[in-house]
């Protein structure tokens, strides 16, 4: 079993419901979401399509809609949904009181 290297991103007010907000890695950009009810997930921060940036999409439900060309991303599974196809890779995150938390080593070496 892996233990996973969790790198701290901010407090749960960073991100509205609803929102997100873009987080700069030496792997990458991570757009970390925070939907309606509460939940936070985070994927890489571009999308399958044209490489659109995520974190400045719309939140509705568990998915993200790309700001370029309305691809819908799920921010569970990072696929894309309906009749597009690709995906993004997913990252572990946690939540610890208020601190938002993110599991990079995880998502290195997923295949996209």
């Amino acid at each position: 079993m892996t233990t996973l290297k969790w790198t701290p991103v901010g407090s749960i007010h960073d991100i509205p419901l609803r929102g997100a907000r873009c987080v700069a890695t030496p792997h990458g950009k991570i757009g970390v979401f925070r939907t309606a009810d509460g939940k936070v997930f985070a994927i890489e921060d571009h999308c399958p399509h044209r490489g659109g940036p995520l974190s400045q999409g719309i939140v509705h439900g568990a998915s993200v809609t790309c700001p370029l060309h309305n691809w819908v991303i799920s921010l569970e599974t990072g696929e894309a949904l309906g009749a597009d196809e690709g995906r993004v890779r997913t990252i572990p995150v946690k939540i610890e009181g208020e601190a938002l938390f993110i599991a990079l080593d995880a998502a290195i070496g997923k295949a996209a």
